[in-house]
């Protein structure tokens, strides 16, 4: 399992745990304002693109230091994982109130209404959470160009999320100083911040899932759709078998790929019954 389901998931999956939902956590107030600041402070994404393209240009030692430095400030403040629909579908029968958002990473990018971020909450108003975003009011929550939130059922949610999963995106869950989870999102490497600089800069933001996906040779038909939707590289045709290969080094066992495939070819396995990939976080 991930580091954290052994801090804060008690060995278990951490982000199936309701304390890690809590408005306890939001009781400190080192939390409460790191929380207010984040979603206020936009052009904190600018800078992280700024230091991605900066990570990018450099070689060697000082990137791999770099590197370090960012995933270890990350998994104080902001950091996820990878999940697929079955576990969504899991953490949205623990919580009693979600809300749907633009993203704030796609805003910074231009795009400014792409509504792929859920908060949620166990509490059904929304809780403390929900109160600092509507006191914090940034401008892409309530700007003329969003919606601002949005209240959508659990049942809606998840009907949206798996749209979202059969356009490609992988969900993730997201801490506000961990291990407050705030809300699940759906990226991918062109919107994601967090995407990019885990698999294009070594830089890691969020931990692989706690699954690894298999490609069935007998079912697959080799119509490439798999590998076109995955955001990880972990997918390709084999040009003699004309078959999908999965990667379990590569894969981040989000189970986009089960989505778009017709044949019903990919599964999922956990990740500690799969030798290459069991301590791959």
């Amino acid at each position: 399992m991930c580091e954290f389901c052994h801090k804060h998931g008690e060995g278990k999956k951490w982000y199936l745990q309701a304390k890690n939902y809590s408005d306890d956590l939001l009781s400190d107030l080192g939390r409460r304002w790191h929380t207010g600041r984040s979603l206020r402070d936009l052009d904190n994404r600018q800078r992280t693109m700024r230091g991605i393209r900066m990570l990018s240009r450099t070689r060697g030692d000082v990137r791999r230091l770099l590197s370090w430095g960012i995933t270890k400030a990350m998994k104080k403040f902001h950091f996820g994982q990878a999940v697929p629909i079955e576990d969504v579908e899991r953490i949205l029968g623990l919580t009693n109130s979600v809300v749907r958002m633009a993203c704030a990473c796609r805003y910074s990018q231009g795009w400014k209404d792409a509504r792929y971020c859920y908060g949620i909450s166990i509490n059904p108003d929304g809780g403390m959470f929900e109160k600092i975003i509507r006191k914090v009011e940034p401008d892409f929550l309530v700007g003329p160009e969003t919606k601002g939130l949005e209240k959508v059922t659990k049942e809606d949610a998840l009907r949206q999320m798996r749209e979202h999963e059969r356009d490609g995106l992988c969900h993730t869950v997201w801490t506000v100083y961990t291990p407050l989870i705030v809300g699940i999102c759906n990226c991918d490497r062109a919107g994601c911040l967090g995407v990019r600089l885990t698999v294009e800069e070594g830089a890691k933001a969020f931990f692989r899932a706690e699954y690894v996906a298999a490609a069935d040779p007998d079912r697959c038909s080799g119509c490439g759709r798999c590998a076109r939707v995955c955001q990880f590289d972990a997918i390709r045709i084999d040009p003699a078998t004309k078959k999908a290969e999965i990667d379990p080094k590569k894969c981040y066992g989000c189970g986009v790929c089960r989505a778009v495939c017709a044949k019903d070819a990919i599964s999922l396995a956990d990740r500690r019954a799969v030798a290459e990939a069991k301590d791959l976080w």
